[in-house]
């Protein structure tokens, strides 16, 4: 062992001295050096650890990479890094790179993987509600909590839910009220079906937590507290494809009373058992609800939170195409035909879809708590307890008013907490307090405080996390780098060449003049082309085709003789561009008549003219000129970049480095 920690001892200097190369410098552009550990972090991502099909070698990718760097330090030195587009579209890449530093897979995935689970059951469930404001003061929230407790232990004892519903809850659609003269029905708590994200998170925590038929502890929201009863808990139907029949009740109107709407329901539904097959005759006849009436009686897709429970649960007891019974809803008598229910999918086919609905529900303040955690324990957190209850003992109820006059004698300089030597100060919060301050009601100046003092220590942890990004993860550092390389490049070669070569008219023709030979057409044919698709008018287009007719001529014939389904062109074409021309004999004058053996159109080649070989004009060949031409700005601005920043290559670093390849 002795002699093994002896030989380590002695091979770690060396070790150490044999990787200090890659920080010496590759390559030296005017007054800025390049490592080779930095070269060589590019070349591996972008050829050794990549799938390019084309991968360079070492002395190839140093040639663009010293072109790429030349081109970013002129964008540097021209300050171009600070001008407002180039701050405002790198900061938007940065924090969009950024992103996954600031959450927690683990904790996402977890919440992914509960609410997957939770999306295979719909739960029934009532509740009954104690408000209590989400910043009350904790001698308020114990009353509230202490209240729910002893409502829940008259439920347990033994008391009708509902009764007691009715009795206590602070939730208002309990009891039956009157709203601008219209009567709504109270529902004694029963809040119907829902799945999951359709209730707070809390609330469906806590309805899920609970079994069947049973009564839940206190469970906090932002709203109070909930005393749920879980009244059922059945697989989910998903998205449900439905239609029905339905009678409305109207009491004030004799002939449509309960008892009346009732019987005609089932004598409905007896009609319907003698012979299925008319369902639409019957639907069109009876239906009150004659938006549906029309279509089958089919309803728009929807999912259980967004129907009536009584409606639910028959569709729940329904195989697909069967037909339910009347059931009595608070509108009237419903017969129902169940379509399909869509179930849930696969975990992989509903992941993206969960994991966008995670990111802006309130479960994302799980996983940003988790985070926050991570950041205080690797950034050597600490707090100053004493310093911080001292200060907001201070506080007065101008906070809460919304404008915050400190207590006279506060020593700003004292240190609330620290992220490793970066101290943030009671004068660091204030200023904090006095930016996001609004009127707090409600809320103690206390409470208020301490939710204010949450809120800049998250934001601190956060923004101190952030600008250590770089430090504490390379990747993240060189592909922020590369971002920043990047848009500094586009922007440059937009200025230099790109927009230069469309814009500089002057030089793109002396260009086109100096290579026009370059730009050649081959040998080419002039034609005129017709596409014939009816038989009968074969003939005639041919007759026409062999004049001197122009093509206006002919298409107005054409259009006069109510000649249809005809296409007559002039164009050239070189040898391989149409098969038709290329088995065409290519002489002045010559006519092919070619039927397809596949449909009944048919192809008339008339050759006017046999071109020879002669140079493309500007206009024909702008495309490709263009681009040469920038290719030639590139380069002679190149040689200017280089003349500017002289190149120099370490040879012996180089050998090192390819060494490694």
């Amino acid at each position: 062992m002795k002699k093994v920690l002896v030989l380590l001892i002695a091979l770690t200097p060396a070790l150490l001295f044999a990787q200090g190369w890659k920080s010496k410098t590759l390559i030296t552009l005017g007054d800025n050096n390049i490592s080779a550990g930095e070269f060589m972090g590019v070349y591996e991502k972008n050829n050794v650890q990549s799938d390019v099909i084309d991968k360079k070698s070492v002395d190839e990718y140093l040639d663009m990479y010293v072109n790429f760097k030349l081109k970013v330090i002129e964008a540097e030195n021209l300050k171009m890094d600070t001008m407002p587009k180039f701050v405002k579209e790198y900061n938007s890449y940065r924090e969009q790179l950024a992103k996954p530093y600031f959450s927690s897979e683990e904790a996402n995935e977890q919440l992914i993987e509960e609410a997957y689970e939770r999306m295979h059951w719909d739960i029934n469930a009532a509740h009954i509600l104690v408000k209590c404001d989400v910043n009350a003061v904790p001698a308020d929230t114990l009353k509230a909590y202490n209240r729910a407790m002893e409502i829940r232990k008259r439920i347990i004892n033994g008391e009708n839910f509902g009764d007691v519903a009715e009795d206590t809850s602070d939730d208002i659609s309990v009891s039956d009220t009157t709203v601008n003269g219209r009567f709504y029905k109270g529902n004694r708590g029963e809040l119907g079906y829902f799945t999951v994200f359709d209730m707070v998170y809390p609330f469906e925590t806590g309805a899920y937590n609970t079994k069947e038929g049973q009564i839940s502890l206190p469970v906090r929201s932002d709203f109070g507290y909930h005393i749920i009863k879980v009244n059922s808990k059945t697989p989910a139907c998903g998205t449900i494809r439905a239609a029905h029949i339905f009678l409305a009740v109207n009491d004030s109107d004799p002939e449509k009373t309960d008892s009346v709407v009732k019987a005609k329901a089932y004598n409905v539904y007896n009609e319907i058992k003698k012979d299925g097959s008319n369902w639409e005759v019957i639907v069109r006849k009876y239906s009150d609800d004659k938006g549906s009436a029309a279509n089958e009686g089919l309803l728009s897709p929807f999912k259980v939170n967004q129907i009536v429970p009584e409606f639910i649960t028959v569709v729940k007891g329904l195989q697909p195409k069967e037909i339910s019974e009347p059931v009595k809803t608070n509108y009237g008598y419903h017969i129902i035909r169940l379509i399909a229910t869509s179930g849930v999918k696969d975990i992989e086919d509903e992941h993206e879809n969960i994991k966008k609905r995670v990111e802006k529900d309130m479960r994302a303040k799980v996983s940003e708590d988790v985070v926050l955690n991570r950041f205080k324990k690797e950034n050597k957190f600490k707090e100053y307890v004493k310093v911080k209850d001292a200060f907001i003992a201070t506080i007065d109820s101008t906070l809460k008013e919304g404008n915050y006059v400190m207590a006279e004698g506060v020593d700003t300089s004292k240190v609330l907490f620290k992220f490793g030597k970066q101290k943030y100060t009671i004068a660091d919060f204030v200023e904090f307090i006095r930016e996001n301050q609004v009127k707090q009601p409600f809320m103690s100046a206390g409470s208020y405080a301490y939710k204010l003092y949450d809120e800049y220590l998250k934001r601190s942890a956060f923004a101190y996390e952030d600008a250590h990004l770089e430090e504490k993860y390379p990747d993240f550092k060189l592909l922020v780098q590369e971002y920043h390389d990047g848009i500094l490049l586009f922007d440059l070669m937009d200025k230099e060449v790109w927009k230069k070569a469309e814009q500089d008219t002057v030089g793109l023709e002396n260009y086109y003049n100096a290579h026009k030979d370059e730009y050649m057409w081959g040998e080419r044919l002039k034609t005129v082309y017709a596409t014939v698709n009816h038989p009968e008018n074969v003939a005639r287009v041919e007759e026409l085709v062999k004049t001197d007719l122009s093509m206006d001529s002919i298409r107005a014939i054409l259009k006069a003789e109510e000649i249809r389904g005809v296409s007559v062109k002039i164009r050239y074409w070189q040898h391989g561009d149409n098969v038709d021309i290329d088995e065409t004999e290519w002489k002045a004058g010559e006519l092919r008549v070619i039927p397809s053996t596949v449909d009944k159109t048919t192809k008339i080649v008339r050759v006017l003219e046999v071109r020879d070989p002669e140079p493309k004009t500007l206009n024909e060949a702008k495309g490709l000129v263009i681009s040469a031409y920038q290719q030639q700005l590139e380069e002679d601005w190149l040689n200017e970049l280089k003349a500017k920043y002289p190149v120099t290559v370490n040879e012996k670093t180089l050998e090192k480095v390819k060494q490694c390849y």
